[in-house]
């Protein structure tokens, strides 16, 4: 509430707009960079990428002695939305199916060939496709009995390596990854916070949020903000008490007597409670901007408008509710990287690499949450506040507009304050 006071105060013409561009950074930085730097890593994302497959698929069955729940929920999960914020849209070269896409496409050219889509994407789609990958992974994750499982895992790689390469070959690299590829999508929102980004060859420099300047008319764009939050929302509440105690009074008649149905019977519940928590972002959002509209009398729906403002939200929720398990359980991969398998390996010499459990404490926990949950709908609410400006040249009407804006940041933040402190 205070921020809005002093948004309203000294931010009183478009700032993030106008500085979008950036500057450029070294020639010779961004060729080596984008040229042989990025190839490489492509090349070690494609061998990661087969290691944890193969780990999936062969190794120990225990979760806690194979590298493929680990390198999956935690360094890829929790690791690339952190070097997107800070380094930008760095899934363009750890993605392995990119990787493979564009060797596929190189090897074409190269034999005289002309790696042509095979289909134009619908527009109406926008990142609907997208949004359901992202859903999937996140249920796999939250409603899944087993989602730690090598075999599980192994089997929605395989999956999900169909779809993201198919999509590809029939769309066009470029497209699907823009629309399709839920990982890319999530990564490429996160990366427009990060004050560097590459265009036309070349890596500029800019202000860190002004990535997230302007509208959003994409289809399923609200879509996909409310998987992004929502999602994590879910995540948090259902580790508190009411939950497990939910899930409990729900499988007890049967998980004795028949325990499929009982297993079934709670994925289904967690799955309808990932439904609700997107639905509640989404519906809360849709709310605040039509009252938005009603409070300055707006010709057109200011939903487009705002929705980019969701994305700083969504990231500091997943600070907050993940940083403890990135610190601790991502200490764990340097000793799997050397028994990816459980084999009892020692490839690299780390095998026998003991984690710090104590790296963090909970009352730094607690202060890591609130001060992330309060930083990111500030920032939240900064970027709102810029397309306000821009949108309204009557002060008044742009800060009018913002009464809803401000109750749904406050909503949020107390929303995701509570579920925390109920876990």
């Amino acid at each position: 509430m205070v921020s809005f006071v002093l948004l309203g105060a000294l931010w009183r013409r478009p700032l993030l707009g106008r500085r979008q561009d950036g500057r450029g950074l070294s020639d010779r930085l961004s060729a080596v960079v984008l040229g042989p730097l990025r190839i490489v890593v492509q090349a070690l994302s494609v061998v990661l990428f087969v290691l944890v497959w193969v780990s999936a698929l062969f190794g120990d069955t225990d979760p806690f002695r194979n590298l493929a729940p680990t390198w999956i929920y935690v360094i890829f999960w929790l690791g690339v939305p952190a070097l997107s914020v800070l380094l930008g849209n760095v899934w363009r070269a750890l993605s392995p199916w990119r990787a493979i896409a564009d060797l596929f496409v190189w090897v074409r050219e190269l034999g005289g060939g002309e790696a042509r889509a095979l289909a134009e994407y619908p527009e109406r789609l926008g990142r609907w496709p997208g949004a359901v990958a992202l859903f999937a992974f996140a249920a796999l994750e939250l409603a899944y009995s087993d989602p730690a499982s090598p075999r599980a895992l192994g089997f929605a790689i395989a999956v999900y390596t169909y779809v993201a390469l198919f999509g590809m070959a029939a769309f066009g690299r470029d497209t699907w990854v823009r629309y399709g590829e839920g990982f890319a999508v999530y990564f490429g929102l996160l990366a427009r916070i990060a004050p560097l980004f590459a265009r036309e060859g070349r890596i500029r420099l800019r202000w860190p949020l002004t990535g997230l300047a302007g509208k959003d008319t994409t289809p399923g764009a609200v879509a996909f903000a409310g998987v992004m939050l929502g999602t994590v929302l879910f995540d948090g509440y259902s580790r508190t008490t009411t939950w497990q105690d939910l899930m409990a009074r729900l499988e007890g008649p049967y998980v004795v007597d028949h325990p499929t149905v009982a297993e079934l019977l709670v994925t289904a519940a967690s799955l309808g409670g990932l439904l609700v928590g997107v639905l509640l972002i989404a519906l809360a959002y849709q709310a605040a901007c039509a009252l938005a509209r009603w409070t300055v009398n707006a010709p057109r729906s200011l939903v487009p408008d705002f929705v980019l403002s969701l994305v700083p939200i969504a990231f500091v929720y997943v600070v907050a509710h993940y940083a403890t398990l990135f610190l601790i359980q991502g200490q764990y991969a340097v000793p799997l990287l050397s028994d990816p398998l459980g084999r009892g390996w020692n490839l690299f010499g780390t095998a026998h690499v003991t984690p710090d459990l104590t790296v963090i404490s909970p009352n730094t926990t607690w202060y890591v949450q609130v001060i992330a949950l309060v930083t990111g709908h500030v920032a939240g609410l900064a970027i709102a506040h810029d397309r306000a400006v821009t949108l309204f040249p009557d002060r008044r009407d742009a800060l009018r507009s913002q009464y809803a804006m401000l109750g749904l940041m406050v909503l949020y933040t107390v929303g995701g304050l509570w579920v925390l402190s109920r876990g």
